[in-house]
């Protein structure tokens, strides 16, 4: 779990993960806006370290019949090393340790390669709709 120590490495670890993307988007992606001393504050939010520095980030929500996975972040320099598939079996032990039987996740449109990541993990898109001014694809996976 984060704790309120490391706000500052998790806000700037978001801001890493996700800065490239506004270009894309034209717009903020929804993560940089998130308030995480909430997060923290409500044990929303887990992070992985490797050598004392903060590498990703797990936002989980539980809803009553499903874990959302609202945010997950890898830094930039642990991409492609296999720490996203990490953070998304560990959501997915999470949802099974809390006794839910289904992942729930969503990601921007136009981030079409992480579609293709959570596909390859087993999710389904379930639907698209616009939130925030943000066009959102939602996925979803059943762990049983």
């Amino acid at each position: 779990m984060a704790l309120a120590r490391d706000l500052a490495a998790v806000e700037a670890l978001v801001a890493r993960a996700y800065g490239p993307y506004v270009a894309l988007l034209g717009v903020r992606p929804g993560p940089l806006d998130d308030d995480y001393a909430a997060r923290i504050e409500r044990r929303q939010a887990m992070i992985v370290e490797r050598d004392g520095r903060l590498m990703g980030l797990l936002v989980l929500i539980a809803l009553s019949d499903a874990l959302l996975l609202d945010n997950i972040a890898v830094s930039p320099e642990a991409q492609g090393l296999g720490l996203g598939r990490e953070l998304l079996t560990c959501a997915e032990g999470v949802a099974l340790a809390r006794g839910l039987d289904r992942v729930r996740l969503y990601t921007h449109e136009l981030m079409t390669r992480n579609q293709m990541i959570y596909a390859r993990a087993g999710y389904r898109e379930t639907q698209r709709a616009t939130e925030r001014g943000l066009r959102r694809v939602y996925m979803e996976k059943r762990l049983r």
